[in-house]
């Protein structure tokens, strides 16, 4: 096996999770809701009324499940931290039995030799802030600061890497455009109002760690190459309008200090003027990028589609996942390639990357057969290999994700697992994807073999 078969040394291997999803106990030891709770308990928000009032029971179990981690030979565990569960009203008292939580999973972690990467929000904003406005309110990046600096002061000795937020886009379209994720807004006026907000809060944070923090810190966004279905100009057209949207309008503000022209395209009147000197803050320098990646989009121009008028064509002849995503392992390779060419040499992990293939409610043996998602990620894997040797600084890659959980709106019936979940029990057996990452992880790669 030649070198190159290989990622670097140091490479960092892991699998990635977030609070809401595997938790449990939302409201266990004074924490506080939050908007994720809400949401989750409103009728006809979540698929057959899941909620994560149990989730994986990680809450309790988060020892067996590092167990599992150290089985796997995971090098690293993302995971989020609850704001509610820190503080139950989004600001003022510390809830000191909720930062006891990830006290202990970051010790387990540390015992068992798996570095702990802290996101600080991975969409489940207090309740309580909501209520005040949430990411509409122009305090909310000083609400965000101060959650940071609890955090970062409480955990520091343990956690060296950081994430502020995780998919601000996200957030903005899903929960204040089109209103399929918590809170369940759905306005044009709205969506960029929070967009800005959210990238003031990431600045917020990382100027916090600046003053409190340990390590590194990030930013983490979902990454989507936009193709045009053909050279005709009003496909070009909305395949710049869709790369805008999604992908630079919250990288551009960080790294060029400035928002796509196109912006002013998709939302119209809709949207507003920027304050220079938010710029100047959203600029704050990070010390490395998180990638989510899961698949591409072929654009066609769509009049009817608000705001962005995407077109999606479907590629037909190859394989997609249970959430309708088309497997494209290239896409992740252009992903990382394009955020070099445009930024420059940011040190980058791949912070999330998997899919949902069908796998059965209950394991029937002592591993689940996966052999769809055994070839989603050793196709990735390989288009992330390729990545670095064409000099992408590529410094890990998260599985997502490392259980089956409650895949938001979707609730229980979208499984991304390495680990299977029986809902009904909690039980955990591993499937055979996890065990092809534990070989890539032992040989650092060169299991994937060439491609």
């Amino acid at each position: 096996m030649t070198a190159d078969a290989t990622f670097p040394d140091g490479f960092l291997w892991g699998a990635a999770t977030s609070a809401y999803q595997v938790e449990g106990s939302p409201l266990a030891d004074g924490a506080g809701p939050s908007i994720w709770h809400r949401f989750a308990h409103t009728p006809g928000r979540v698929a057959d009324g899941d909620t994560g009032d149990v989730a994986c029971d990680h809450y309790r179990r988060f020892r067996d499940d590092v167990a599992l981690m150290k089985e796997l030979g995971l090098g690293a565990y993302r995971f989020s931290i609850s704001w509610s569960r820190v503080l139950p009203s989004g600001t003022g008292p510390v809830n000191e039995k909720g930062l006891d939580f990830y006290r202990r999973l970051v010790a387990a972690l540390r015992e068992a030799g798996i570095r702990p990467m802290a996101t600080l929000y991975h969409w489940d904003l207090p309740a309580a802030l909501d209520d005040r406005g949430g990411w509409l309110n122009p305090d909310v990046a000083g609400w965000f600061s101060d959650y940071a600096r609890v955090a970062f002061r409480a955990l520091g000795d343990g956690v060296d890497l950081w994430t502020t937020l995780n998919e601000p886009w996200v957030v903005a379209d899903g929960g204040y455009l089109h209103g399929v994720l918590a809170p369940g807004h759905a306005s044009p006026w709205e969506a960029p109002i929070a967009a800005r907000n959210l990238l003031l809060a990431h600045a917020a944070g990382v100027e916090a760690f600046r003053a409190d923090g340990k390590g590194e810190i990030g930013l983490v966004v979902n990454l989507e190459p936009k193709t045009p279905a053909s050279a005709r100009p009003e496909d070009v057209a909305a395949a710049r309008r869709a790369d805008a949207y999604m992908n630079r309008q919250y990288l551009d503000p960080v790294f060029l200090g400035s928002f796509p022209e196109e912006l002013r395209d998709v939302f119209g009147e809709a949207w507003p003027e920027t304050d220079p000197r938010d710029l100047a803050r959203m600029r704050a320098p990070i010390d490395y990028l998180g990638v989510n990646y899961y698949t591409r989009a072929v654009v066609t121009d769509e009049p009817r589609a608000f705001p962005v008028r995407e077109g999606r064509v479907p590629q037909r002849q190859a394989t997609h996942t249970e959430t309708g995503w088309e497997v494209c392992a290239d896409g992740l390779y252009q992903a990382l390639a394009w955020v070099k060419a445009r930024y420059g040499d940011v040190p980058l992990y791949v912070t999330e990357n998997g899919a949902a293939f069908y796998d059965p409610p209950a394991a029937t043996g002592p591993e689940v057969e996966d052999p769809l998602r055994v070839a989603y990620l050793r196709d990735h894997l390989r288009a992330a290999r390729r990545a670095v040797a064409d000099g992408v600084d590529l410094r890990g890659y998260f599985a997502w994700s490392l259980l089956d959980n409650l895949e938001w709106s979707h609730g229980f019936r979208k499984r991304f697992g390495l680990v299977h979940v029986n809902f009904a029990t909690l039980e955990r057996t591993l499937k055979s994807s996890a065990r092809a990452y534990a070989d890539v992880i032992r040989t650092n790669g060169a299991s994937l073999g060439p491609g």
